[in-house]
């Protein structure tokens, strides 16, 4: 019985989510987020916004080019040719060319290794975040962050987005508390969530590339388990005739 109850408990723990703190998004709760490590169009999507936008600062240190063409389905000579900048090969770890000395001096701070982001905090918290930039003009960026006030990040996604305004302060009028429309950019609201989906889906598979493995391989092994504890329990039954 108590086998039995081990292994409910464990496969209670190794269902998706299960276990998972809530994180608080600052003034808010995080925003909901549906990601789908199925959808190999969504994470390659994903995987294009990263490299674009997100690379030039922020190091996959722990993901290889070869290892993510393999899993999304990208050939190596359209990785090579859409995904790499220089003259690196699909072996290489996906770094950045930014000396952590000139990024401090520029933004205070070096840029993290974002390979493990959805894993520190959630999926939720990093899609809040990145949908909670606002303009502020006393930023040296011109820009502030709902969630984390006065972010040394720059908003590299605001030619997408634009810039959301700030609607509501506190009444110290230090933090601001609710956003509203601010200048428009090149993609519609819905446009921008479904891009900002497609990279937190990818930053999700990169923090975890065997994730579906994982999971399809511990399906097979909570259902051995049962099966064990099935038989372990007869068995004790067996022994414990005899001793009666």
């Amino acid at each position: 019985m108590k086998l039995a109850l081990a292994v409910f408990l464990g496969w209670l723990l190794a269902w998706p989510g299960a276990g998972s703190a809530k994180e608080g998004c600052g003034p808010g709760p995080c925003q909901s987020v549906e990601v789908d490590l199925h959808d190999r169009e969504a994470l390659q999507r994903g995987a294009r916004t990263y490299v674009n936008y997100c690379l030039g600062c922020h190091a996959l240190g722990y993901m290889r080019y070869e290892r993510l063409a393999d899993d999304l389905g990208i050939p190596h000579d359209l990785a090579v040719a859409h995904l790499m900048f220089g003259n690196g090969k699909i072996g290489d770890l996906m770094t950045t060319a930014m000396d952590d000395a000139q990024a401090r001096q520029w933004f205070g701070v070096a840029p993290p290794d974002l390979t493990l982001i959805t894993r520190a905090h959630s999926p939720e918290w990093v899609y809040t975040y990145l949908n909670s930039f606002y303009a502020d003009p006393e930023r040296p960026w011109g820009v502030n962050n709902l969630g984390v006030p006065n972010v040394a990040m720059p908003h590299v996604l605001s030619r997408l987005e634009g810039l959301k305004r700030c609607q509501e302060y506190t009444a110290s009028g230090d933090e601001c508390l609710v956003l509203g429309p601010g200048e428009p950019g090149r993609l519609s609201t819905a446009e921008f969530e479904r891009q900002l989906v497609d990279l937190v889906s990818f930053l999700e598979y990169a923090a975890e590339p065997y994730a579906l493995e994982r999971r399809r391989m511990g399906v097979y092994v909570l259902l051995f388990l049962a099966l064990l504890a099935v038989m372990t329990y007869m068995l004790k039954r067996e022994y414990w005739k005899q001793i009666d």
